[in-house]
Formats: C-alpha cells, sequence, structure tokens
C-alpha cells in the first residue's frame, strides 16, 4: 500500500513540474460577468519576473456571445519607477475570417486564443497593463485576459 502512494506521489509531482515546464510566468485577471469594460485596467505584476529574450503571449478566454471577430488591446509596459517603456495597440483574432468558427483551444462555447506578441518586454518592465480598446464601452463574452512569458 505504501509503494502505490508514493508511486501515486512521484507520478503527481511529475505531471505538476511538466504543466510548467516551458514558461516564466502565466496569469489571467477573470472579468466580472464576462464583461470587459472600457476602463477596466489589467494589471500584470512582474516584480519578480526575470525577463528573457523569448515570445511573450496575450491569451484570451471569450465565448459566442462576444460579437467581433478580433479584439483590440492595448498593452502598456512599465518600470519600477512606473515610468512607460511601451504602450503598443494589438490586434488579436478570435475567430477565422471566412468560416466565422471559433480560433483557439476550448469546448461548449469557451475557447482559449494565445497569440505571440510582435514585440518583446523590455528587460525593465516591471507592471504591464491590458486594456480593450474595441470603441465599446462593454465587451461582453470576454471570460478572462492573461499573459503567459514564455523561458
Amino acid at each position: 500500500m505504501n509503494k502505490v502512494k508514493l508511486c501515486l506521489f512521484v507520478l503527481l509531482i511529475l505531471v505538476v513540474g511538466a504543466c510548467t515546464e516551458g514558461r516564466i510566468y502565466e496569469k489571467f485577471h477573470p472579468l466580472p460577468n464576462q464583461n470587459w469594460g472600457v476602463t477596466d485596467s489589467l494589471i500584470f505584476d512582474l516584480q519578480n519576473v526575470e525577463l528573457v529574450d523569448s515570445p511573450d503571449l496575450v491569451a484570451v478566454k471569450f465565448n459566442e456571445e462576444y460579437a467581433f471577430s478580433n479584439c483590440y488591446l492595448r498593452v502598456i509596459s512599465k518600470d519600477s519607477s512606473g515610468t512607460v517603456l511601451d504602450n503598443k495597440l494589438v490586434n488579436i483574432t478570435l475567430f477565422d475570417p471566412k468560416s466565422g468558427e471559433p480560433l483557439g483551444e476550448g469546448f461548449g462555447n469557451s475557447y482559449t486564443r494565445y497569440d505571440t506578441l510582435p514585440f518583446l518586454f523590455d528587460k525593465q518592465t516591471k507592471s504591464i497593463t491590458l486594456l480593450q480598446y474595441m470603441r465599446q464601452d462593454q465587451l461582453p463574452g470576454i471570460e478572462a485576459v492573461g499573459i503567459k512569458i514564455l523561458k
């Protein structure tokens, strides 16, 4: 019986370790009522993250209530003193333009779309702010937004 418990414990450690392999940081901010307001700033704290020259990803969790084929995001990076290092507009395609099918992984009516940012964060970046930039006060159908920094 002890061998079985030991084997299950080792297997659990391996599974957990494999899930974090390949990334330095990943976090999602869930949105209340699956609705992203134009004034809702999503701030990601990177104080304890050492950035490397590798691709960074933005992720959008959405459902079929989302009315657009894409989502424009403002990505603002700041250093430890709050000085803006970069301020970029990024277009994330959420639905295939021809078929209308949702892009990304998911099941049911909920999907997660990861997209590589077309730039690298400055090594001095200590926080990232994401804002929706869709010319609409509220974006229903957006469940959560996150970033993923790869090794």
